[in-house]
């Protein structure tokens, strides 16, 4: 028998199971509601409902108690008041686990409900339309938030059900004998993490009205006045608690992993085998991910505390393109990609695990593996062997916390790159060839962190200056780190060169043609340097700077 807990009633009784009697449904989003409201019926569960939902139900000729039936009261106030009644809540609120709440419904003629499926007005489409006024006001849910909520917090006795996604998981259970204590603990959680998001958008809308209101009364131009391409004038970022890692960048750090919505990325990677991955794990998986999906053609991306050992590209007449891609990029920087992290975005191939295994790496990450190659890296017994989600794809926005606030910005993403718009400014226009190895150059330049500098041969990076306090010492090291490979090579600054100095450690180490942003006020001085060395040089008209 289990121990007496002396806080709880005498009369507590414990629910895991509970089977599905009687449900209620209101939903503003309709997709799916008159399967999920056929399988209900089919299983004998009664349906109460309100307006719009009802009326749905009703044509699709399925059994359904409306609201006011159960309240005695119509529907009011053009719908604003449906549910706001202790008939509904009542049977929202009671814990049927206590004799005495059933006890009592029996005497308020009251009938619990198992199953709540509810989501609420659009407000955000609502703004996002353009309305204004009291047409948004109007889209300000009330009843629906507060069935949510009371349904979340008895989910000891109630399922709240939020996202349409669910009604499949939902039949699911009811055919299985009811919902479980976990799968309501889950659900509720979801539910209050809708309505927080819900408020989160309200109250999102009153402080920019009121910043606008605000600024017009004091003669400054507003939000929607300046130009701005959709910053909203407050957000809240929600995210759920995957996991507690051992420690953050350094040992005695706490830290964390929370997945968010929206996009699917390395947040949300399934690892197939390995150590359990760490904070630096993670942020270096992210950018080499980043660096390797840059690109559309076979490319594997090789990270370093956020900085590139190398980049590379496939030859595709070759055997195995990813193949070729990964030992290209390994040649950049051998002894920096000892202990690196590898991000693919094709399939690692057999003949690329093959490589791989000589190497000591920390995580590699790809889009799926074929099931040899995945057998020949689990046998790394300490390498983190990653797989992205079919979805993956990149945040809308970048956040980056400082002190007492975030910046935000888009991403500078590759989805418009076009060199058809840069300028040749000396030398000979670059052949086809040239041209693309500029091309994958300024490409995988955006990989490094600024101060950057990027020299390529054959579509691979061959040397990488990176993170210097100056371009100067930035294009000393790629030479350096390029050696031999340097002479033919092409090089990528992330910004313009201030000065002809660092341009000049390039033309000497052999560099034949430069892309750029150009943009200094020493332009012609750079310019010149290249001229004198006949080197081609293309001003590109934007930067990418990484820090």
């Amino acid at each position: 028998m289990a121990a007496h807990n002396d806080h709880q009633p005498a009369d507590y009784r414990h629910r895991d199971r509970i089977p599905v009697r009687r449900a209620l449904l209101s939903v503003s989003d309709k997709t799916g509601i008159i399967e999920l409201a056929k399988n209900l019926v089919a299983q004998g569960i009664e349906i109460v409902s309100t307006g719009g939902t009802f009326k749905a139900l009703a044509d699709a000729g399925l059994p359904v108690i409306e609201v006011s039936q159960l309240t005695g009261f119509p529907e009011s106030l053009d719908g604003r008041v449906k549910t706001l009644h202790p008939t509904i809540h009542g049977g929202l609120l009671a814990d049927m686990r206590l004799i005495a709440h059933e006890e009592q419904l029996k005497e308020l003629d009251i009938q619990p409900f198992q199953l709540v499926v509810v989501n609420l007005y659009p407000f955000v489409q609502t703004v996002q339309s353009g309305a204004k006024g009291d047409a948004v006001v109007e889209q300000i849910d009330i009843g629906g938030p507060a069935m949510v909520r009371a349904s979340a917090k008895n989910h000891a006795n109630v399922a709240i059900v939020v996202d349409p996604a669910r009604y499949g998981e939902i039949i699911a259970a009811i055919e299985e004998g009811g919902t479980t204590l976990q799968q309501r603990r889950e659900l509720a959680y979801a539910a209050f993490s809708h309505t927080a998001r819900y408020d989160s958008a309200v109250s999102a809308w009153f402080a920019s009205e009121l910043e606008n209101d605000w600024k017009r009364n004091a003669g400054q131009t507003t939000l929607a006045e300046n130009a701005n391409p959709g910053f909203e004038a407050e957000f809240k970022v929600i995210g759920n608690l995957e996991n507690v890692l051992r420690y953050g960048e350094n040992s005695h750090q706490a830290a964390a992993l929370y997945r968010t919505g929206g996009s699917a990325g390395i947040a949300q990677a399934r690892q197939f085998g390995g150590k359990e991955m760490s904070y630096n794990n993670f942020v270096d998986a992210d950018a080499a991910v980043r660096a390797a999906y840059d690109f559309s053609e076979p490319a594997v991306a090789i990270i370093k505390h956020a900085n590139p050992c190398g980049i590379a590209l496939g030859d595709l007449n070759s055997a195995d393109a990813i193949a070729d891609a990964h030992a290209k990029a390994h040649m950049c920087d051998p002894v920096s990609a000892f202990g690196g992290v590898i991000a693919s975005n094709r399939i690692v191939t057999v003949a690329m695990a093959k490589q791989v295994a000589t190497i000591f790496t920390e995580v590699i990450v790809a889009p799926g593996y074929e099931i040899e190659a995945l057998q020949i890296l689990l046998e790394k017994k300490n390498l983190r062997v990653l797989e992205l989600p079919a979805n993956y794809s990149r945040d809308a926005l970048e956040y980056r916390q400082i002190s007492g606030g975030l910046l935000v910005q888009q991403p500078d993403e590759f989805s418009q790159f076009n060199s058809q718009g840069w300028k040749l400014v000396t030398g000979k226009k670059a052949d086809a060839d040239t041209m693309r190895e500029l091309e994958f150059a300024w490409r995988a330049c955006r990989a490094v962190k600024s101060n950057g500098i990027l020299l390529a041969r054959e579509l691979a990076s061959v040397g990488v200056g990176m993170g210097q306090v100056n371009r100067v010492d930035s294009c000393r090291l790629a030479v350096e780190r390029a050696e031999s490979r340097a002479k033919g090579s092409v090089a990528a600054s992330d910004a313009f060169f201030p000065f002809a100095d660092g341009l000049q450690i390039l033309i000497n180490a052999g560099v034949r043609a430069v892309v750029q942003p150009g943009g200094s006020v020493r332009d012609e001085e750079v310019i010149a340097a290249a001229e004198a060395a006949g080197v081609t040089m293309y001003f590109t008209g934007e930067r990418h700077f990484f820090h």
